[in-house]
């Protein structure tokens, strides 16, 4: 196999990776989401990557420990620790117990990423299960690199070297999106513990030695990964826009932590934004897209997981309905191809000699690929190349692209053209009842009966369906979108 090769944003740079601890596999830390809210999509593509890194470690042979946390507590309504607590915030906008809102948004995040493919972490990590260790913490950190304020706990970012390193230069820019606060010394300082204001009772806080209150969003990720994976561990992950503020944060905790220069990871990872015309997806506006919003049109939720797919994971990907549709029509080609090689294969025996191999150079193609960076976008083509190489075994065809796709999560060789057909959420028909008016039409264009066959047409187009006549892929119906 080739040498499998990253992308370190620490050092803006491709490198060589290897396990830091062979013995202990690869250890890879993932910033999980903030169950305040339903994922938008563009939050998910960042999982989609992260998948995609677990499976190629996979597919290199490495042990892997995969961890991600569950925020539900200490991130604030900017990214930029300003504001006020996101999930306390949406207690309140929906007068209910906090942590009934936590476990709500916490079984649907898991369920899109069931929907997607995506294999859970080795474990779970929820930042309330693990207080008593922030606070210690805290507590180790605070006598050489913190001050109190009356408004908390907040670390001074001139304490440790090369603070920002990761971001790159752009202090400007992140301290223009860093809340202005009486008393710190730096604008860059932030909070390893909020203290809960005067007079108000918050229904997440904890006592302190810096007060009741909670802790700051940055301190969780410090301390979860530190407790599980050990410092340094492998890879870090998370979106492009934690690169900028919340993991340089976690960087300097943890080289206060250990005494040292130690970033915590020894690769820092993160993915490109998922953009729309208006600008990067978020949900600040309070209507943003899901991955239901996409099954509810009748898009299959792994037609979104190719989309993503189909893009580097460090380049931004532009989310339209269109893109969409256009990754779904290659899904659907792939699952008929593959029907197509699994006929051949019934008629073919597994050992007939008079089939060739695979030229070695297809077979060696997507290795190559997804070794560098995670090349997805050109593994994708070796895929479709193999389906349609003609005058080999279809055996082992079949073989090497199930293979491969362990590595891309599309089910390939398992997903039917029924799985793909999903119905709006709107439809009144069930896909019988499609299919059978369809013979009827069928019938009536055989018979010249063009009245009746528009007639039919015309009823499942109001009923959500759209009749594909002369359709290449030859699958005569869709979902209307």
């Amino acid at each position: 196999m080739t040498d499998l090769q990253l992308y370190n944003s620490l050092t803006r740079s491709i490198e060589r990776f290897e396990p830091l601890d062979p013995a202990r596999g690869v250890r890879v830390y993932s910033c999980g989401p903030t169950v305040y809210n339903y994922a938008h999509i563009g939050n998910l593509r960042a999982y989609v990557f992260t998948d995609t890194l677990s499976r190629v470690l996979k597919w290199k042979g490495f042990p892997l420990t995969h961890v991600i946390n569950i925020t539900d507590v200490g991130h604030l309504t900017s990214d930029a620790d300003a504001g006020d607590d996101k999930m306390e915030a949406a207690a309140r906008a929906r007068a209910m117990d906090i942590w009934e809102i936590a476990a709500h948004y916490t079984r649907a995040f898991k369920q899109n990423l069931k929907d997607l493919n995506i294999a859970e972490p080795t474990r779970w990590s929820v930042a309330t299960d693990h207080i008593a260790e922030m606070i210690a913490f805290g507590e180790k950190i605070a006598p050489e690199h913190c001050y109190q304020l009356d408004s908390g706990l907040y670390f001074d970012v001139s304490t440790v070297p090369n603070y920002g390193a990761l971001a790159g230069a752009q202090d400007d820019v992140r301290e223009s999106r860093i809340e202005t606060v009486e008393g710190k010394r730096h604008p860059q300082d932030f909070a390893i513990w909020r203290a809960s204001p005067p007079g108000e009772q918050r229904q997440m806080e904890w006592d302190s030695p810096w007060g009741k209150g909670a802790p700051g969003w940055h301190l969780e990720c410090s301390v979860m990964s530190e407790k599980y994976l050990g410092s340094p561990f492998d890879i870090h992950t998370g979106g492009i826009d934690h690169r900028e503020i919340h993991h340089p944060n976690e960087i300097a905790q943890n080289q206060a932590y250990c005494g040292c220069d130690d970033t915590g990871a020894h690769f820092w990872m993160h993915n490109n934004f998922l953009v729309e015309r208006a600008g990067k997806m978020s949900k600040s506006s309070g209507e943003f897209t899901t991955l239901q919003t996409l099954i509810d049109r009748g898009f299959h939720p792994l037609a979104y997981r190719l989309m993503c797919l189909q893009a580097h994971y460090r380049s931004e990907l532009e989310f339209s309905y269109e893109n969409l549709a256009a990754a779904f029509t290659r899904l659907k080609r792939l699952v008929m191809a593959m029907q197509k090689l699994r006929s051949k294969a019934t008629a073919e025996e597994p050992s007939d000699d008079s089939r060739k191999k695979l030229p070695t150079t297809d077979s060696t193609l997507f290795d190559q690929e997804i070794s560098d960076d995670l090349n997805t976008p050109v593994a994708l083509i070796a895929v479709e190349n193999m389906a349609g190489l003609k005058g080999v075994s279809s055996h082992a065809q079949l073989h090497q692209i199930s293979l491969w796709d362990e590595v891309l999560g599309l089910n390939l060789l398992t997903l039917t053209r029924a799985d793909l057909r999903l119905r709006p959420a709107t439809a009144t028909l069930t896909a019988e009842d499609i299919e059978a008016r369809l013979a009827s039409r069928k019938e009536a264009r055989v018979a010249k009966d063009f009245a009746r066959s528009d007639a039919i047409r015309d009823e499942l187009t109001a009923a959500g369906v759209e009749v594909m006549d002369g359709d290449p892929l030859g699958w005569d119906w869709k979902p209307v979108l």
